[in-house]
């Protein structure tokens, strides 16, 4: 997810977006848990993405 598309969006479309992104990373941490290996490289990715919606959010004036 780039900056640059994160930034075009408006509020509650990032609150969506950080909502679903939230809830992959339960999913993720659940797998982790139950012994499944998920792909490693996509908790930095997911965490990231959260991130970058939360500081565009602060940006904007949105608390989150």
């Amino acid at each position: 997810m780039k900056t640059a598309d994160i930034r075009k969006k408006s509020v509650s479309e990032l609150s969506a977006e950080m909502l679903a992104l939230l809830k992959e990373q339960f999913n993720l941490r659940i797998q982790r848990g139950m012994g499944q290996a998920p792909k490693s490289h996509l908790f930095k990715q997911v965490k990231k993405n959260i991130a970058r919606i939360k500081t565009i959010l602060t940006e904007k004036g949105s608390n989150v």
